[in-house]
Parts: structure tokens; sequence; C-alpha cells
């Protein structure tokens, strides 16, 4: 009798969330960082399996009605100096500004050209934004299903913006920790994109923090991964370290 009653529970809890619920269950476990500063590297694949690496210095800053980060390219020397802010709202398109060195002057990124390439990554000016519940609409139930040995939720979103490169994501979330296990991206002819892992988690007491991210174009064959390091939060940053004139420092 207890065996039935647990099982009735469980389907109770697995059914009982939406997928907004889910998502937001998500967003709530790597909230509450308050600020992060992390070293960052980057791999780039082609299609015939050669790699270029990149060194990045990162931090951000968590607000409540917009988040903040700053990007900065330590190396190799081509793009070195090169660095990328980035004002993260929730009701409206992100403010997103890039500094190239070699031309001394900082690009503002067009909400309609968030969809393009990040610095010759498989990562698009919009993936590289905080995921906020409040940008997307939720489809369908909440369904449980395998992924690698693991329960997952599998449930799908679509972008508010209109501006986005994407009809829909469908993401594939672990039943215990609520943490994003994998992204499936459609572009806007609906077919499949590209496909995003994480991996190596870390954790700040109750908060999680990304460990890594590898993102597989299935259209080019190229892969990017991304990794962070000597990450520490709660640091004390304000909205002032996060000014548009840091760039061209």
């Amino acid at each position: 009798m207890k065996i039935f009653f647990s099982i009735i529970l469980l389907v109770s809890s697995v059914f009982g969330l939406s997928n907004y619920e889910v998502a937001k269950k998500s967003e709530d476990v790597m909230s509450g960082f308050e600020d992060s500063i992390s070293k960052m590297t980057m791999t780039l694949i082609n299609a015939r399996g050669q790699k270029k690496i990149r060194t990045m210095k990162m931090k951000a800053l968590e607000g409540k009605d917009e988040d903040k980060s700053l990007m900065e390219f330590l190396s190799p020397a081509d793009v070195k100096g090169t660095r990328f802010l980035s004002y993260e709202h929730i009701d409206k398109d992100d403010d997103q500004w890039l500094y190239l060195p070699a031309l001394k002057r900082v690009k503002r990124i067009a909400s309609k050209n968030k969809s393009g390439s990040f610095m010759g990554s498989e990562f698009s000016y919009e993936d590289l934004s905080t995921f906020n519940v409040k940008k997307y609409t939720y489809e369908g139930e909440v369904k449980v299903v395998k992924l690698n040995e693991k329960d997952v939720y599998l449930g799908t979103s679509v972008p508010i913006s209109k501006y986005s490169g994407y009809t829909k994501l469908v993401t594939y979330v672990d039943v215990k920790t609520f943490l994003i296990q994998k992204v499936e991206y459609y572009d806007r002819k609906k077919k499949l994109l590209k496909i995003s892992y994480f991996d190596e988690y870390k954790k700040f007491g109750s908060i999680y923090r990304m460990g890594k991210i590898t993102m597989k174009n299935i259209q080019n064959d190229k892969t990017t991964i991304l990794v962070w390091s000597e990450e520490s939060i709660k640091n004390g940053l304000k909205a002032k370290d996060f000014h548009k004139r840091y760039l061209k420092r």
C-alpha cells in the first residue's frame, strides 16, 4: 500500500508542474549570486576538427529589472582587448555593445542583429543573454523522459522578441536539481539549428553556477565550447562597474 501511494505522489508531482513552473524553478536555482567574477575559455572547433582557443575574463551583476555583464578577451592577439557589454532587460530587447580595439570604437548591436554570430563562434548575441522566463511563452504539458540515464523534464518555449533567431527552444531539465542539461534551438525555418549541452555546474551554497556549455551547430558541423574557471560570487560589484566608459579603457 505504501508503494502504491508513493507512486501516486510521484505521478502527481511530475504532472503537477507546467512548462512555465519547471522553467521558473530552473531560473531560481541559478539566481541569488548577486555578482560574479570569473575566467573563461572559448574553444572554436571547425567542421574539420581544427581548434582555436581564446581566453577571457567575465563579470556579471544581478539586478531587479536588468542584469549586466562585461566580457573582455585576453588572448590571442587578434582579439585581445575586445570587450562586450550587455544590459539584459526583462520587458524589452537587451542593450549590447562591442568594443573593437583595432578600430578604437564601440559598436552597438542592433536588436535585429542579435541572431548573428558572436565573434565567429556558434553562440549568437542572443545566446549570451541571461535566461529569464518572462522572455518566453510556454507550450504544452511537461513530459518526463530519459537523457543519459537521467530523468529530465522536456519542455518547449517560444521567444517573445520578434528579433529572435529562434522559433522555439526544446529544453531538458534535470528532475532532481532543475538544472538545464540540454537545449535544442530551431531556426526561423523551424529546422533544428543548434544543440547546447550544459555540464560541470559549480555550487556556491544553495546557488548553482554554469561550468561548461558545448554549442553544436547541426547545420554547419561547427562547435564552440565555453568553460568557466576561478569564479567568485558576491564580490560587491555595483552598476557603475558596468558603465559604457569601461569599454574603451
